[in-house]
């Protein structure tokens, strides 16, 4: 049997999320679930929820990895839900969980996230014109070391295609 892959989806929590996050984060969800890649999410509101039930609607496989140590705070789209019980530091675990991450709008929490996948090469490909503290780092990178380029794409079909051809290079 061979490893699903795993990408992760990440963007702003309920705070902040505007319909269009939200209706780009569930086409980005479909279009994984198309992929048969496992969806990984920080499993809460707004871009989490919105790509997880993508996802499912495409029945996708979805984990949601909480900050919380009760199962029961993860949103209803969650299949498998670790709770870490680690708040904000569960945040390194969703990176180095992943093979590969799309980026949907965000603000400092997605940031710390970009900020742990960029320490562990972990390819990213984050939607242009989403606005949020990465968005001056898309086509190019964090810092001086260049570990790896946040590439930009335009759409949620584009995003999954790209993050695929990434993880398989």
């Amino acid at each position: 049997m061979v490893k699903k892959r795993q990408i992760l989806v990440i963007g702003h929590n309920t705070n902040g999320c505007t319909p269009e996050h939200e209706k780009v984060a569930y086409s980005v969800g479909m279009e994984i679930a198309k992929s048969d890649s496992v969806l990984i999410t920080g499993g809460l509101g707004g871009v989490m929820t919105a790509a997880a039930h993508g996802a499912k609607s495409a029945d996708g496989l979805t984990v949601g990895i909480i900050p919380q140590a009760d199962a029961s705070e993860a949103n209803e789209y969650c299949d498998i839900v670790i709770p870490t019980g680690m708040g904000l530091t569960r945040d390194f675990l969703n990176a180095l969980t992943a093979d590969g991450v799309i980026i949907v709008g965000g603000a400092s929490g997605t940031l710390s996230e970009v900020c742990a996948a960029y320490m562990n090469k972990k390819p990213m490909v984050a939607i242009r014109n989403l606005n949020g503290p990465v968005a001056q780092y898309i086509d190019g990178y964090l810092d001086h070391r260049e570990n790896v380029k946040i590439v930009g794409v335009d759409d949620a079909q584009e995003a999954v295609k790209k993050i695929l051809e990434l993880i398989t290079a």
